[in-house]
């Protein structure tokens, strides 16, 4: 018997410590829906909460046996409401530390970073 938590457990707990508080994971094949809230008042997605999510969830990865998929993220308040919404493709994380520096990733996880939509994602 494994006293192991799930994944997404685990990363809820360490988020939380950030003022970042996980309400959704989706597991679809080759994708993860991820949707949050932040305490923040800011009206839009911030690249230090990407990087705040995406580093917790590398660190998490790092310890457990996690097979790297597409993350869709979705940032929203207290209320409910669309703060915006970002991505990491399979491939990103896979090539991370390999042919993808730190730079380069991080770029392009935040030219992802859109808007606050109309509806759910």
């Amino acid at each position: 018997m494994t006293d192991e938590r799930p994944f997404e457990l685990a990363l809820e707990n360490r988020l939380m410590g950030k003022g970042i508080y996980l309400t959704e994971w989706e597991e679809d094949g080759e994708t993860v829906e991820l949707v949050y809230e932040t305490v923040g008042e800011l009206p839009a997605v911030t690249s230090d909460e990407v990087g705040q999510v995406v580093r917790t969830l590398l660190a998490v990865a790092d310890e457990r046996d996690w097979t790297a998929r597409t993350l869709q993220a979705t940032s929203r308040t207290t209320d409910g409401e669309s703060r915006g919404s970002w991505h990491v493709e399979a491939d990103w994380f896979e090539g991370l530390y390999g042919e993808l520096s730190e730079v380069e990733f991080s770029r392009r996880v935040l030219a992802t970073v859109g808007p606050p939509s109309d509806g759910h994602q």
